[in-house]
């Protein structure tokens, strides 16, 4: 079956060429037959496009979108003033059907909010979440909500834990993912007034594997498949994360000079860091979903990659083939007033 995605071509600190070429490679390395819209200014495309003379041209179509949002760029001003945005434009194409999800790495605010009014909420959905992933032993945890909503109440933590665990069926096959509530300790009655009430409200939900309260100090051996927090603490937590690959480098390399190892030693163990930061790379995570608005939505971070936006690329059609939003709709209906 084929598939076409919405790329805004012009989100990312590297935008539009690490943009383009992460397409390319998409479409090139596609297991199925998939059309890419290229979002943005015509004539700066077409330009980059024109650098790829080897690319399969018959794959890519350009919409023309003149406007561009920068990463910097007050979001709700931005959404307001900038109708014809990459953005815009390629959830419009994908609400309008011309395309099955919509693939960016630009500014996540815009992004969320152009979401909500072009694609709106599922209906029984109070606060779309943008999930994260952080990396364990066993693999990786998928994090709600890791920055979309800094202020929560104990109902938007029960239904992240819902939307979490959808998505992990659905999109992630796990059959029946644990979900564990970010606390600062395991016993109930532990922590600040929203997470004691979540807690409550969490063991009474019958359709999520509720594990109880986790600990900051459990996330890296495994604490459960979902991870539920507010996004003030989930951000911090993402960020966190971020920092240890560059950092873990870093400290590497200082301690074989102190240690004064000779290139081949330093080699075995740049090759071991290696593999260990491959968990921390968003390359093998291939975006953030959002989850909740009536669409496919995947959001990158700024600095992607040609090679992350391909990856973002390959689940944004994996999540389309899935039906997700269906599964969503679903298992809301029972919240809509």
């Amino acid at each position: 079956m084929a598939s076409c995605i919405a790329v805004d071509a012009m989100g990312g600190d590297d935008a539009p060429d690490a943009v383009v070429m992460g397409a390319i490679q998409a479409v090139r390395h596609a297991e199925r037959e998939t059309t890419i819209l290229l979002i943005g200014p015509h004539d700066a495309l077409r330009a980059v496009l024109d650098r790829h003379p080897e690319a399969p041209t018959e794959a890519f179509h350009i919409v023309d979108a003149p406007d561009v949002i920068g990463m910097a760029e007050s979001p709700s001003t931005a959404v307001k003033q900038k109708p014809e945005s990459s953005i815009h434009q390629g959830l419009a194409a994908h609400h309008d059907e011309k395309a099955d999800a919509f693939v960016s790495a630009g500014n996540t605010g815009a992004i969320m909010g152009a979401a909500m009014f072009i694609l709106g909420r599922i209906p029984g959905v109070k606060r779309p979440s943008i999930a994260g992933f952080f990396p364990n032993l066993k693999g990786s945890s998928v994090v709600m909500d890791i920055g979309s909503n800094v202020d929560c109440k104990p109902e938007h933590l029960v239904q992240f834990a819902r939307m979490g665990t959808i998505y992990a069926r659905q999109a992630l096959d796990n059959e029946d993912p644990t979900v564990g509530l970010l606390n600062i300790g395991e016993e109930p009655g532990k922590g600040n007034e929203l997470v004691k009430e979540a807690y409550d409200r969490l063991q009474e939900v019958a359709d999520i594997h509720f594990a109880g309260n986790v600990e900051g100090g459990d996330l890296l051996h495994y604490a459960a498949d979902i991870i539920i927090c507010d996004g003030f603490v989930g951000n911090a937590l993402l960020k966190f994360g971020e920092s240890m690959s560059p950092v873990l480098d870093k400290m590497m390399k200082r301690e074989m000079e102190r240690q004064s190892l000779n290139a081949d030693q330093q080699a075995v163990l740049t090759n071991v860091l290696a593999e260990v930061r491959r968990h921390f790379d968003p390359v093998s995570l291939g975006g953030a979903p959002l989850l909740g608005v009536s669409g496919n939505v995947l959001i990158g971070h700024g600095s992607s990659s040609p090679d992350v936006i391909e990856q973002m690329i390959h689940t944004a059609t994996s999540i389309a083939s899935r039906d997700l939003v269906s599964s969503l709709e679903s298992a809301f209906q029972s919240e809509v007033a």
